[in-house]
């Protein structure tokens, strides 16, 4: 840090198009604003990924908000390049009187812990793995996936990694991934709500280091229409209020466990209406297709990275317990998509499943499109939404995933996601990826 400049802390909340926004405190002043908070407008919920306020939007120029920062949440690093520490704290919004605000993300994630544990006695452990591409290095041509690819980044893996282990992310692992430029980066489980935290922190500390460096990282989900894309998969698994393990049980088919079952059962149920806040783009649909290792069907499968849920491999090598790593991997998101909000809804519609009591769902494996309507449909194999669009009507066409959200934040969500959209008219596939690769 540059000699006698104020260290300053941000003080953030995650908006509904995917933006980390929020404002700067002098660090010192910290401990004081954790008791008061810091102002913001209702209507900043409703800016777009483009800058504007969507318009119509329920709120206007009226109103006044608080975000409380959460300084357990807190996430601090030298490690970026920058002149000053990068120092963010995670906040939720209150109205005035202290009350949650109707459309603060990280507390619509904090309700679903709460219910899932009330109703059920259970807590999702969950992992955010994010793939990014870099643009502006110019580095040498390297074999994809390959131990070159990654090492010609130079510094930037293993400065990555020092700073989001110095801020507190607990960094598993980066890889050079299968795209152009592409990397992929990995943090250890963690409580839910601990998870969504550092799934922001990687996307904003992974940006800072790089654009130190002279480039661009970008989180998009299409970076080009018929390129690789970028997805956040987001791993859940299972625990009781004593912490064990509760989602394995090698008796059932793909070691499943029936409560585990059921809550992917009701996840699986509403996925068309999930992808409107997991895959919460214009460009995100052009990811979501069929033989891109991505997600297209509502697909339950095991070791399969074609399904959209898949029952991910566990290993009894040195004596390791497969029920403490057994986990399911959500695929049908990316970072256009609030981690809060979408892993506020997988667990959501995860209760659902358990309330209903719904069997597990079939484990397929095989290609769905190799087969005929009937038959998919028999199997449970519908085709997710084609476009944002369609995700936003199978959304309004849900009515029990409605019941998560108070009217308020679904005429803001749709009002914003539609704004989007409508922003996007006249552009071709290629010209939206390339605006979305600038954006995230």
């Amino acid at each position: 840090m540059t000699e006698g400049l104020e260290s300053l802390t941000a003080i953030v909340t995650t908006d509904i198009a995917g933006i980390t926004r929020g404002r700067f405190v002098a660090t010192k002043q910290l401990d004081k604003v954790a008791v008061s908070g810091i102002g913001w407008t209702p209507a900043n919920i409703s800016i777009t990924p483009f800058g504007g306020i969507a318009d119509p939007n329920p709120f206007g120029s009226a109103g006044d908000l608080k975000i409380m920062p959460d300084l357990v949440a807190r996430f601090r690093t030298d490690q970026t390049g920058a002149s000053m520490p990068f120092d963010m704290v995670p906040g939720n919004i209150v109205n005035l009187d202290g009350s949650p605000w109707p459309c603060c993300t990280r507390s619509m994630l904090r309700d679903a812990i709460a219910r899932l544990r009330e109703f059920a006695g259970l807590s999702v452990i969950a992992a955010f793995e994010q793939e990014f591409q870099i643009f502006g290095a110019d580095f040498p041509p390297a074999h994809v996936m390959s131990m070159a690819a990654l090492r010609r980044a130079g510094p930037f893996a293993p400065m990555l990694m020092t700073g989001l282990e110095e801020a507190g992310v607990e960094p598993e692992t980066i890889l050079a991934e299968y795209g152009s430029d592409q990397f992929e980066v990995t943090h250890g489980p963690a409580p839910a709500l601990v998870a969504a935290d550092r799934a922001v922190a990687i996307r904003e500390i992974t940006r800072e280091l790089a654009e130190n460096l002279g480039w661009k990282a970008s989180f998009a989900p299409k970076t080009q229409a018929d390129g690789v894309g970028n997805g956040v998969h987001i791993h859940f698994s299972l625990i009781d209020g004593g912490g064990h393990p509760v989602a394995y049980d090698p008796s059932n088919p793909g070691n499943l466990s029936s409560i585990a079952g059921s809550f992917c059962a009701g996840i699986v149920r509403h996925l068309p209406a999930l992808t409107a806040f997991t895959a919460a783009s214009v460009p995100s649909y052009y990811r979501l297709q069929p033989h891109h290792w991505s997600a297209a069907y509502t697909w339950l499968g095991e070791k399969d990275r074609e399904s959209t849920l898949r029952i991910c491999p566990v290993s009894t090598v040195g004596g390791k317990d497969p029920a403490r790593q057994y986990n399911i991997e959500y695929r049908a998101a990316d970072a256009t998509a609030n981690p809060y909000l979408a892993l506020a809804v997988i667990i959501q519609a995860g209760i659902e499943g358990i309330i209903a009591n719904l069997p597990a769902p079939e484990i397929f494996s095989g290609d769905p499109a190799l087969l005929g309507d009937v038959e998919r449909e028999e199997k449970g194999l519908l085709r997710l939404p084609g476009s944002l669009e369609n995700a936003l009507r199978a959304f309004e066409a849900d009515e029990i995933a409605k019941n998560w959200f108070q009217p308020l934040f679904i005429s803001t969500y749709l009002g914003e996601k539609r704004a989007e959209i409508k922003s996007l008219d006249g552009k071709d596939a290629q010209q939206i990826c390339d605006l979305y690769r600038t954006l995230f």
